[in-house]
């Protein structure tokens, strides 16, 4: 099993690295794969809406230039994905935002990529708007088809400085909890996969409510 973890920090070894690193310990101790994508430190560009992705359907992005084409094919060998930020102005981080926008719009172009795969999401801030960001995170995952462990409150950590988030004892268990349930959701998945198959799946209704 293999999981992939994106970090939307602009500090690649900051308070939302360090989140993911604790989670990479908890992981690795069950044998499972896990590899930490840095997004937030390296320029993205944000989505044009060409829908390109659309027409030709070869799993790219018409933009080259950044990091999102190679992100979508780590995707598509994952069984899970964690979206980890932290909170710029009560939101996700802005090299994250563009980043995600382009890699979900391009795996739901490319027959569902992220459908049924599990997914998660955590975010590091220094003292409000962890929720809010959290939520905004959740809106990729629920769109796609995800499957959604939870933890024992929402999944944010708080920290100033880079490492202070070990201080929050509560953050800290609310990331190893979130783990565990990870953890115990793709075993039970592998493990009933070929007795219970998975639902087909359906073609995409488009209502537009302004003709």
């Amino acid at each position: 099993m293999r999981v992939i973890a994106f970090n939307g920090s602009p500090h690649k070894n900051g308070n939302t690295a360090a989140a993911l690193e604790l989670a990479k310990k908890e992981f690795e101790n069950e044998g499972i794969e896990f590899e930490i994508f840095n997004v937030g430190n390296k320029p993205v560009a944000g989505c044009m809406g060409c829908g390109m992705c659309f027409k030709t359907k070869n799993e790219e992005c018409v933009i080259k230039s950044d990091s999102v084409n190679e992100a979508i094919q780590k995707v598509k060998g994952a069984d899970c994905v964690i979206l980890a930020s932290p909170v710029h102005y009560s939101g996700i981080a802005g090299n994250m935002k563009s980043f995600l926008d382009r890699l979900y719009y391009v795996c739901g172009a490319n027959g569902s990529i992220m459908r049924h795969k599990v997914g998660s999401s955590f975010v590091a801030v220094r003292r409000s708007g962890g929720v809010a960001t959290f939520d905004q995170l959740n809106h990729y995952l629920t769109i796609s088809e995800m499957i959604i462990p939870a933890s024992n409150y929402w999944n944010v950590i708080h920290g100033a400085a880079p490492g202070e988030i070990s201080e929050d004892g509560e953050g800290v268990q609310i990331n190893q909890v979130m783990c565990e349930n990870i953890i115990w959701l793709l075993k039970s998945l592998e493990y009933s996969k070929e007795a219970i198959p998975a639902p087909k799946g359906h073609k995409k209704i488009m209502t537009n409510f302004v003709r």
